[in-house]
């Protein structure tokens, strides 16, 4: 519609244009004035073209329209196809919110989690069209996207290592206050915690996130003792 009355707006200007052109070209010969009534004439056409056009558009667009379907009644007939009530739409929507927020968290077993994902997934509110694509596949997308790091890792034991050293290594805890996780890990084999030995294996289980935050703390606060 906007472009419909931008055509008219111009046709109107270029008339215009062409009357005070008339006015300051009355030098004009008789043969430039001809071609200038016909390039003009021939630019009406053309506009007046394309005025029918878009009125033929804007009738296609408002028939359109007219035929579109109530979005009330469309959802009725949604909640009769899967055999539901707006609350029992309402109650799934929840569950879904609440599961991809648990993922997005990485909060809690990756495997209880993907078979809440499968019971959303065979349920048969999930072929409603609100839910359908996130349930069957950005949800599944972001389980898969997400990488679970084993319970616990093996080290082996080196020359010249410490658990202080051990704990500090990027690809262990990356801090060496957390030494003491690796000692109750292993206390079968470490009865002193500072006599390691070469080609001893260590079990080296992650650290959960309270675990995490105390020894970030105890290395920030930390104040090596001054050099005398």
């Amino acid at each position: 519609m906007l472009k419909f009355r931008t055509l008219i707006v111009a046709a109107f200007v270029l008339v215009f244009s062409f009357s005070l052109y008339a006015q300051e070209k009355k030098e004009m010969t008789s043969d430039e004035w001809q071609a200038e009534v016909k390039r003009l004439t021939e630019k009406k056409v053309a506009l007046n073209g394309e005025i029918a056009q878009l009125k033929e558009e804007v009738a296609t667009l408002k028939k359109q329209f007219n035929a579109l379907q109530d979005p009330a009644e469309c959802q009725k007939e949604v909640l009769a196809l899967v055999d539901a009530q707006k609350a029992d739409v309402a109650a799934f929507g929840k569950k879904v919110d609440m599961l991809e927020a648990q993922i997005d968290a990485r909060s809690g077993d990756k495997a209880d989690l993907e078979a809440a994902l499968k019971d959303l997934q065979e349920n048969r509110l999930s072929a409603c069209p609100a839910y359908f694509d996130k349930v069957h596949n950005l949800l599944q997308r972001k389980l898969d996207a997400w990488i679970v790091k084993p319970k616990e890792i093996l080290y082996t034991v080196v020359k010249g290592d410490c658990l202080w050293n051990i704990a500090k290594k990027d690809n262990i805890y990356g801090n060496g206050f957390a030494w003491p996780k690796i000692y109750h890990a292993n206390k079968d084999q470490i009865k002193d915690p500072n006599l390691i030995y070469p080609k001893q294996v260590f079990k080296v289980p992650n650290l959960t996130e309270q675990e995490k935050a105390k020894y970030d703390k105890l290395r920030r606060n930390y104040k090596p003792a001054p050099v005398k």
